[in-house]
């Protein structure tokens, strides 16, 4: 983990750039008390979980401080004024240039915590894409989810029949990439307090 993952702080929020492999926040059993929630909470004493990054996905993500800002930007999350943007490659040379997936997603129950396209109960899901490089069998491409499921990123992407590499969730074995290729790479919203635009970024490492 970097020495300090606080890339923003101010007296309404803390933005950190979370590396793969950690988890945002609490999860179960011992080895869920290693967590950037719990780290960042021994530096401010009253941040407070808004979104969530999978443990494999690095990136960008904001924890509020208080609840009066957490019940503000989670108003922001689900009203979808908040802009998110995301890098991944993945298996195979995406033949379009640019598209969306709408794909309807549910829970997989028997096979918790996996996610599955579903057109009878799934929740509406929608992520635009954009093809940024191509190479011998992968793409790279900048993805927006307009929501925010659970996994959307990847099942979406298996759905159309490019997995992201290293996902040992949803991808195609053997696995091919040191770690999930999945990076947050960009945040915006109005600032809850002062209702400023606040945008941040971080560089892929991949």
């Amino acid at each position: 983990m970097p020495a300090d993952p606080v890339i923003h702080a101010d007296e309404a929020l803390v933005v950190a750039d979370k590396p793969a492999g950690l988890l945002a926040v609490p999860g179960r059993g011992e080895a869920g008390l290693v967590n950037l929630a719990s780290q960042l909470g021994q530096r401010f004493a009253d941040v407070q979980i808004v979104h969530r990054l999978d443990m494999a996905t690095s990136g960008l993500i904001v924890f509020a401080r208080g609840a009066d800002v957490q019940r503000r930007l989670s108003a922001a999350f689900a009203e979808r004024r908040v802009h998110k943007r995301y890098v991944a490659v993945v298996e195979g040379e995406v033949a379009d240039d640019e598209g969306a997936i709408d794909a309807p997603l549910v829970a997989d129950w028997p096979h918790r915590p996996l996610q599955k396209v579903c057109g009878v109960t799934g929740k509406p899901s929608l992520t635009h894409w954009r093809v940024l490089a191509r190479g011998a069998g992968w793409t790279r491409l900048s993805l927006v989810p307009v929501t925010g499921r659970s996994h959307q990123l990847r099942v979406h992407l298996r759905h159309i029949g490019h997995p992201i590499r290293g996902d040992g969730l949803y991808g195609a074995l053997p696995e091919r990439g040191p770690r999930l290729l999945l990076h947050a790479e960009a945040l915006g919203f109005l600032h809850p307090l002062t209702a400023v635009p606040a945008d941040f970024s971080s560089a892929c490492p991949f």
